[in-house]
């Protein structure tokens, strides 16, 4: 049995983690015993909700009593500190998204991982949808992309990261599209909707529609030389089982499908896009 610690419980995203390895069981050999709320408060609703039988007061006094971990903040500023102490025991991560806040932060602890030879991972659970997967395959039959239109909710002001909050779901779908070839990103603003636009070496030009007054569906579009497909990202029956068995096989295995590359892209757009709502000026991708 593989025991896994999660360290934060504020975000929805715990309890639903919980529910398929506690409950309902669907990953055998894998189970969440311990939790670290953000408050008192949160531990106990989460531990309760979720059947995880332990609660530490600090992510450290995980170490020797799990064998992997999960961390979960709302506030992407906040995952890799809180686990930089198992990254040193050697505890295999994954960091829910965004996987960090700042691009040279998050090099660096991929550089540690990689010289410790402790597996981490990082994702958002869109492009782990059977719809994505499903758009994938109809855009590889479209020649050289010249351009993706993705449309989804963000409020740019949110309080747990601004764009980062929610527009990571919409960028890391982007992003694995464009093969993460984006130099540089804008975001352009209006009242309560916004859109961003990124440039890529190729020639393409994309679009997110940055939706936070409405609630509009994941959608994507995208043209290529050949044709275009148009489609609704729909969320599986469980939005949440594909991200947790890709997480559970790399603490099986110790191998993972992501790289610094898929991982960092995403956290330098976000952090252009921000960097743009101040100057309102075309911002370039930080390099990693």
């Amino acid at each position: 049995m593989i025991n896994i610690g999660i360290v934060g419980a504020e975000n929805s995203h715990t309890v639903a983690i919980a529910r398929i390895l506690n409950i309902e069981k669907k990953m055998s050999g894998f189970r969440l015993t311990t939790v670290w709320g953000e408050s008192r408060r949160f531990a106990i609703d989460a531990s309760t909700r979720g059947e995880i039988p332990n609660i530490v007061r600090d992510p450290s006094e995980m170490i020797g009593e799990v064998d992997a971990a999960i961390v979960d903040h709302r506030h992407a500023k906040y995952h890799l500190p809180a686990v930089a102490p198992l990254l040193e025991a050697k505890i295999p991560l994954f960091v829910d998204k965004p996987f960090c806040y700042r691009v040279n932060e998050g090099k660096a602890f991929l550089a540690r991982a990689k010289r410790l030879r402790v597996p981490v991972t990082s994702f958002s659970v869109l492009p782990k949808q059977k719809a994505f997967a499903d758009l994938c395959r109809q855009v590889k039959k479209l020649g050289d992309i010249r351009s993706v239109v993705s449309t989804g909710p963000c409020d740019i002001k949110s309080k747990h990261g601004g764009v980062f909050f929610y527009g990571i779901h919409q960028v890391d779908m982007v992003v694995r599209l464009l093969n993460h070839d984006i130099t540089h990103a804008e975001i352009h603003r209006h009242k309560t909707n916004h859109t961003a636009t990124f440039y890529s070496a190729s020639g393409a030009i994309s679009t997110m529609n940055l939706i936070s007054e409405g609630r509009p569906a994941f959608h994507i579009s995208v043209i290529g030389d050949k044709g275009r497909v148009d489609t609704q990202i729909d969320y599986d029956a469980n939005p949440y089982v594909s991200g947790v068995r890709s997480f559970c096989r790399m603490f099986r295995t110790g191998k993972t499908d992501e790289t610094p590359t898929t991982m960092l892209t995403p956290i330098a757009a976000l952090q252009a896009l921000e960097r743009s709502l101040k100057t309102r000026k075309r911002v370039k991708l930080r390099s990693f």
